[in-house]
């Protein structure tokens, strides 16, 4: 059963049924591969091939408006991550 809002555990859960492996290798293995990424993406960029690229942007101080009260407040510069898709994967979803 695939939801739209994917949890851990979920990915645990369908790789432990489809290799065989148990549920907590699977989540310890889940659970390293995030971190490792995260990594990777903090330090500079992510890479997966035919999945598309992750890369870190820095996010510039702007001025925001609340919609409702068109009150103005100030927004903090901050880092963001940005995710492109590969072609291949562009072209597999578009078929």
């Amino acid at each position: 059963m695939i939801s739209n809002n994917l949890k851990k555990t979920d990915f645990s859960r369908n790789l432990s049924t489809k290799l065989g492996f148990p549920f907590s290798l699977s989540k310890k293995i889940i659970e390293d591969l995030i971190i490792i990424y995260l990594e990777m993406i903090k330090n500079n960029n992510l890479v997966l091939k035919n999945v598309g690229s992750f890369k870190l942007v820095n996010k510039k101080e702007r001025l925001g408006r609340n919609p409702k009260t068109n009150e103005e407040y100030l927004i903090s510069k901050r880092r963001s991550v940005r995710f492109i898709v590969s072609k291949n994967l562009s072209k597999i979803i578009n078929r």
